[in-house]
């Protein structure tokens, strides 16, 4: 599942992933993210994972088509986790796009949440 979490900032989006992921999370996450670009242009991410079992098949091509059409649309990512396997998939995003990733463990959320609200980042 995919929550959209509050943020007090506008040109930044939350989101909370949870379980295992499936085309039907994206297809209300993209068009979410769109709408926000549209609006705001590049855009900074808090990504937290909890409780994170991945994705199938389909949600992982979602997932791939996502970062391969948004990859210069956001600027920073702060990606929140719970393991080190979602640490190490962090550092194997980055490739992938030309936005900012920093990894924080769960016990630092508010850290990210800081490192987003920074205007020179």
């Amino acid at each position: 599942m995919i929550e959209e979490l509050n943020s007090e900032v506008p040109n930044v989006l939350a989101f909370k992933l949870s379980g295992k992921l499936h085309d039907e999370d994206y297809k209300t996450f993209v068009p979410k993210v769109d709408e926000a670009i549209s609006e705001q242009g590049k855009l900074k991410m808090l990504v937290w994972f909890h409780d994170f079992h991945g994705w199938d098949m389909h949600a992982l091509w979602d997932d791939t088509k996502f970062a391969t059409t948004h990859c210069s649309k956001i600027e920073k990512i702060a990606m929140v986790g719970e393991s080190k396997w979602e640490e190490w998939m962090a550092k194997v995003c980055k490739p992938f796009t030309m936005a900012k990733i920093e990894y924080f463990d769960v016990s630092q959320v508010e850290d990210a949440w800081k490192s987003l609200e920074d205007t020179e980042s």
